[in-house]
C-alpha cells in the first residue's frame, strides 16, 4: 500500500488539459521528486492534492483509502507562490497560521520557537514579514508548513532565495523530516538536489506522467555502458570480444585516462574489469551513469 496515490486523474481547463489521466504512488516515510518543465501540470497535481482543486475525473488515494475533507489537516504545503502577510510581524503570523491547523496559542507559541532557535531565526519574532530578505521568508513559510505535525509534507520549489548555506540547512531539516517518518512530495527544477534527497520520482511533460521509478533505477536506465578507466600504461590493451575503446581522455602524471564501451549488456562489470585486469594495469575504474538532469533533459526533449 502506497501513502498516497492519483489514478488517472484528469484535469481540463478550457481547451487546455492540464492533466491527462496521471498516477502517481508515493511510498511512505520517502521523499518522492515531482518533476517537470514549466507549464507540464506538477501545480495541478499538487493543487488537486492539496484540495484546491477537485480533479474532473480519476482519484487521489489517501493511505489506502478515498481521500477524505478532513484529510487536508494532516498536509503542510509549502507553495513555490509564498502566501505569507507582508504587513504582519512574523511571530504573530506564524501563531495565527498554526492555531489554522488546529493548534492552541501556547502550544503554536512553544513549537514557533523551537522551528525559530533551529532555523536561527528568533530575532525576527517582531520584525514585519516585508522587512526580512526573500530567504528569510522561506524560512518563516517552512516553518508555518511543518508547525502542526503533518505525516504528508509538500514543498514546491523550497530553496527558492536560498544561498548555499541556508540550502543545506533546510535541506538538512528536510531529511531529518524524512528520518522522523515523514511522507514528502518534492517538487523542484534543481535535478542536483533531487539525486542528493529524492528515493522515487515522476517526472510530468505535456499533462502525462513519462519516467518514474526509484532514482537509482531510473539512472541505471538510463547508462551508457561507457566506462573511465585510468590506466598506468601509455597504451590500452584491448579485448574486442569484451570492450571497445571509445576515446583517449587525457595523459596525466604518467597514467592514461580512457573510455571504453561494453560490446553488449550480458556482459557483467565484474566480467569488464577481469578482462582488462588481464593485460593492463588499473588505477581507477568507473561507469558513466548519467545525471538525473541529462536524463531530464533527455526525456522532456524527445517527448
Amino acid at each position: 500500500m502506497y501513502f498516497l496515490e492519483t489514478k488517472d486523474v484528469v484535469k481540463q481547463y478550457a481547451n487546455h488539459r492540464a492533466l491527462d489521466k496521471v498516477s502517481i504512488q508515493v511510498p511512505e516515510g520517502k521523499i518522492f521528486g515531482l518533476l517537470g518543465p514549466n507549464g507540464a501540470g506538477k501545480t495541478t497535481l499538487i493543487r488537486i492534492i492539496n484540495q484546491i482543486t477537485a480533479p474532473d475525473s480519476g482519484e487521489v488515494i489517501f493511505k489506502g483509502r478515498h481521500y477524505l475533507p478532513d484529510d487536508i489537516y494532516n498536509i503542510g504545503y509549502l507553495p513555490e507562490e509564498r502566501g505569507l502577510y507582508k504587513k504582519m510581524k512574523v511571530g504573530e503570523q506564524a501563531i495565527y497560521l498554526a492555531r489554522l491547523k488546529g493548534l492552541s496559542t501556547d502550544e503554536a507559541k512553544k513549537r514557533i520557537k523551537v522551528w525559530f532557535k533551529k532555523l536561527e531565526i528568533e530575532s525576527w519574532w517582531n520584525k514585519k514579514l516585508e522587512e526580512l530578505s526573500k530567504g528569510m521568508q522561506q524560512k518563516v513559510q517552512f516553518v508555518t508548513t511543518v508547525i502542526h505535525d503533518p505525516e504528508l509534507l509538500i514543498f514546491d520549489e523550497p530553496f527558492s532565495g536560498f544561498d548555499p548555506v541556508n540550502t543545506e540547512m533546510l535541506k538538512n531539516e528536510i531529511l531529518e523530516l524524512k528520518a522522523k517518518g515523514k511522507t514528502i512530495i518534492f517538487s523542484t527544477h534543481n535535478m542536483a538536489s533531487v539525486e542528493e534527497i529524492c528515493d522515487d520520482i515522476a517526472l510530468i511533460n505535456k499533462s502525462k506522467v513519462v519516467l518514474s521509478g526509484n532514482v537509482s533505477e531510473v539512472r541505471s536506465q538510463y547508462k551508457t555502458n561507457i566506462f573511465d578507466v585510468r590506466i598506468a600504461a601509455p597504451e590500452l590493451s584491448v579485448n574486442p570480444e569484451i570492450y571497445t575503446l571509445k576515446e583517449e581522455v587525457q595523459n596525466h602524471n604518467g597514467s592514461k585516462l580512457f573510455k571504453i564501451e561494453k560490446v553488449n549488456e550480458q556482459i557483467t562489470n565484474s566480467e569488464l574489469l577481469s578482462a582488462l585486469l588481464g593485460s593492463n594495469e588499473i588505477i581507477s575504474f568507473e561507469e558513466e551513469i548519467p545525471s538525473m538532469n541529462e536524463i531530464f533533459i533527455k526525456t522532456v526533449s524527445n517527448e
